[in-house]
């Protein structure tokens, strides 16, 4: 290994340390921001992830998505500082580290790999579209998995008297707004994002 290339993996390494240290201080911080249900707290976590998949590729998306998935289920469910999340580890511990830890590391993988495969045909399309599927791809299988959970839901549904079907909660009440408000986000900083992979792409070789 050359000088020029090790100098460059060095480089790569501490940006991601880097970025490993911003979702961590973000997630922590986003546990305050609650949205005016029991469901899921505000994150800003995603555009951390979606800018390293950019920036590192698909397997570096996909370390920082589990990163983020990790803290979330030990902070939100182990630790109990979400009252929905601490019931679903409670009721099911398993299922429910496989939900926080799959939706979050494949966001990030696939934000990383349909960035890689556009950005040669359009680097604006690329950044748009990497910067939506980190949202999509993380609340889809946030939903999806809860669904495969759907008796425990039905359970926390009860013991805080909140009415309605369990689709109906996780759409509106869990998933729903937090959904909306990353992914306007991640669409909003795209522009921003596109023009970091832009320096990045010399400074930490990703560049073609």
């Amino acid at each position: 290994m050359g000088k020029k290339t090790q100098s460059l993996k060095i480089r790569q390494m501490v940006l991601l340390a880097i970025l490993t240290g911003v979702i961590l201080v973000l997630q922590l911080t986003g546990f305050a921001i609650k949205l005016p249900f029991l469901g899921t707290s505000i994150s800003l976590v995603l555009i951390p992830i979606t800018l390293g998949a950019m920036i590192l590729g698909p397997a570096a998306g996909a370390f920082l998505g589990f990163v983020f998935g990790a803290e979330v289920y030990i902070a939100l469910g182990v630790l109990g500082m979400d009252p929905f999340t601490a019931y679903l580890f409670q009721q099911n511990p398993v299922a429910t580290a496989g939900i926080c830890l799959i939706k979050s590391t494949l966001a990030g993988f696939l934000s990383g790999l349909v960035f890689r495969l556009l950005r040669q045909r359009n680097r604006v399309a690329a950044t748009f579209t990497a910067a939506l599927v980190t949202p999509v791809v993380n609340t889809g299988i946030f939903v999806l998995g809860c669904l495969l959970i759907s008796g425990t839901l039905s359970g926390f549904m009860q013991a805080n008297n909140i009415g309605g079907s369990v689709v109906y909660f996780l759409l509106i009440g869990c998933a729903g707004f937090n959904f909306l408000f990353e992914a306007a986000l991640n669409l909003i900083l795209a522009p921003a994002l596109g023009q970091l992979w832009h320096i990045a792409a010399h400074r930490f070789g990703t560049a073609d």
